[in-house]
């Protein structure tokens, strides 16, 4: 299969069904991310050389305005899409085979989860894993341990707090926390 193959699939919405293709073909990415990500990992590198390694990661040019300390965890990778002036913290894991779109000027606190696949419901399916992208906007804050659910849209400017498990869309200029995550309060944007 092609990776554009799956990336279609998944960008419509349709369900990665056990045992199928496209089952395959994220198990055969997910080693291939395994390695790029053990290297990434497993010693010291410039921060050229992480830019270089993430784009590899991810088969799009390098950002030489990304930031990134590792550890860094995905189990896919070419469904990452990073704007410019990024910054992502140590210890973040991100499962992007339903689609990561990550906006400019956005700072992603330590351990952050970004989760774009859901498990099916019914016990005989429950091997079935549904694609939801997560979008985040320009110029978001992600605090530290937060966890970002399938399917969440987060608008741009918006504050997640630490330790937030955000569930639902996040409008702009807000802050966000808590389990499930709720607004807290709508920021006074200064022009």
């Amino acid at each position: 299969m092609e990776l554009q193959k799956f990336l279609n699939h998944v960008k419509a919405g349709k369900t990665i069904e056990t045992a199928s293709e496209y089952m395959m073909f994220s198990g055969m990415m997910n080693q291939e991310a395994l390695k790029i990500t053990m290297d990434l990992n497993g010693r010291y590198h410039t921060p050229e050389e992480v830019q270089e390694l993430f784009a590899e990661l991810t088969g799009q040019p390098v950002n030489r305005t990304l930031g990134l300390l590792p550890p860094f965890h995905t189990d896919f990778g070419k469904n990452i899409h990073i704007g410019e002036n990024v910054f992502i913290n140590a210890g973040c894991s991100f499962q992007d085979q339903g689609g990561i779109t990550i906006g400019d000027g956005c700072l992603i606190g330590h351990n952050t989860v970004i989760a774009t696949l859901n498990h099916e419901e019914q016990p005989k399916r429950r091997g079935d894993l549904l694609p939801a992208p997560v979008v985040i906007g320009d110029r978001v804050w992600i605090g530290s341990n937060a966890t970002i659910l399938p399917g969440v849209t987060i608008g741009d400017g918006a504050i997640v707090a630490a330790g937030a498990v955000v569930t639902k869309n996040v409008p702009e200029n807000t802050v966000v926390g808590g389990v499930p995550a709720r607004v807290i309060k709508q920021i006074d944007v200064k022009t």
